[in-house]
């Protein structure tokens, strides 16, 4: 098991490691976590919307949600150029690099100009183009960053700064549409399309059962080894919320969503499904650290903040790495089953209010007695596959008596 373990830590935790302090995945990483609280308040209109099974003069607050989510990548394509000249110390540039994204993104989706009227399909603007709206960003970062030292006026002149800046900003923004123009309409390629359509495949493996058990064992691996999973945000991500997303508009059955794997049935606790973990800790536990450490775990792990119990217990503990691995592998197989026998209901709403505590979230998205009993045999089987590891660590800690060390 030892050298096992040491084989992660070796060879594969420090290429991940490198990755996840890679410039573009953390600005990729960072750009799309800052729409989170447009999200929050399409999933705050879930909720609300509950209360219209009660009383049927309640309002219809759908609209809200719909535009919030639907606008999302609008919002990534500005963030990411506007995020990297941050990082590159290019604050003149973070605001023209951002509208020059949106400028690019908006081109590509190929508006309808008719009698002086302007329409853009509004499903090309939320989650279903954020691929396209990642490219779009991408490009003009680097465009803009080419350009950032960039300056038609000497060092010495006496112009101002902010007329110096809109004429340098006039070429790399004229790099960007006009590429953009090119591609629409000159050569009249349907970029947008394009773009969907070699990402596509990535949508169809994950939104299988296959696929479905690598991305959560992946989660698990690289969580065990101390990286966070935040580090794929931009790659399920953008594969999530479109699922969702067809989900509630399209009446698709897409069971691979954020909501299904954090919100009503898998992760429950946070990724690896660690509450039962630290509920034996604290009921069952003999030596005194992990008593200790059951105490301190509970009240973040029951709103699914598992950071503490993770870097604290399991992060190259070979005790309880294994066991996390096993959660990757096993329970998403027991929800997919689930959900396909129809046992329990797949989430048609968008709720990624993660911090909600089990099982309330899960009648909020599924509302189903169903859905209550699938959450139950997840837990069950979490708790067993934790048990014997969780024994065993704790009979150890006892033998080399750290449990006198508090």
């Amino acid at each position: 098991m030892n050298k096992f373990t040491m084989l992660f830590k070796d060879r594969i935790a420090p290429v991940m490691g490198r990755i996840s302090r890679s410039t573009w995945i953390s600005v990729l990483k960072d750009s799309i976590l800052q729409t989170l609280p447009f999200i929050l308040v399409s999933s705050l209109i879930t909720f609300l919307s509950l209360f219209s099974n009660i009383w049927k003069w309640w309002p219809d607050f759908s609209g809200i949600g719909n535009f919030t989510f639907g606008i999302v990548s609008i919002f990534v394509a500005f963030l990411i150029p506007f995020n990297m000249m941050e990082k590159k110390k290019l604050t003149k540039q973070r605001i023209i690099s951002g509208l020059s994204a949106i400028g690019l993104f908006l081109l590509l989706t190929h508006p309808t100009l008719l009698n002086g009227n302007i329409t853009f399909k509004f499903s090309f603007l939320g989650a279903g183009g954020m691929f396209v709206a990642i490219i779009c960003g991408v490009f003009t970062a680097l465009i803009m960053g080419f350009f950032g030292k960039f300056s038609f006026f000497s060092e010495n002149t006496t112009i101002p700064d902010f007329v110096i800046a809109w004429f340098d900003s006039m070429l790399p923004i004229g790099i960007v549409i006009t590429t953009g123009w090119l591609l629409v309409d000159i050569l009249k390629v349907n970029v947008y399309q394009l773009i969907i359509q070699l990402f596509s495949p990535l949508s169809g493996i994950v939104e299988t059962l296959p696929g479905f058990v690598l991305v959560m064992l992946i989660n698990c691996l690289i969580y065990s080894m101390g990286i966070s999973t935040w580090i794929l945000t931009p790659i399920t991500t953008p594969v999530y919320l479109a699922a969702i997303q067809a989900n509630q508009t399209q009446g698709a059955h897409n069971i691979v969503t954020g909501e299904t794997m954090f919100s009503t049935y898998l992760w429950i606790g946070g990724v690896g499904c660690t509450l039962p973990l630290v509920l034996m800790m604290l009921i069952l536990a003999k030596s005194k650290r992990l008593k200790v450490l059951g105490r301190a775990f509970i009240i973040p792990s029951i709103f699914n903040i598992n950071e503490p119990v993770v870097f604290g217990s399991v992060v190259w503990n070979p005790f309880f790495m294994i066991p996390m691995w096993l959660q990757g592998l096993i329970l998403p197989m027991i929800v997919w089953f689930g959900l396909k026998s129809g046992l329990g209901q797949i989430p048609h709403a968008i709720f990624q209010m993660w911090y909600v505590p089990f099982p309330i979230n899960t009648w909020i998205n599924g509302q189903t007695i169903g859905s209550i009993i699938l959450l139950l045999i997840i837990f069950i089987t979490s708790a067993l596959i934790w048990y014997p590891f969780f024994k065993a660590y704790d009979k150890e800690l006892i033998k080399r008596g750290v449990e006198d060390n508090g």
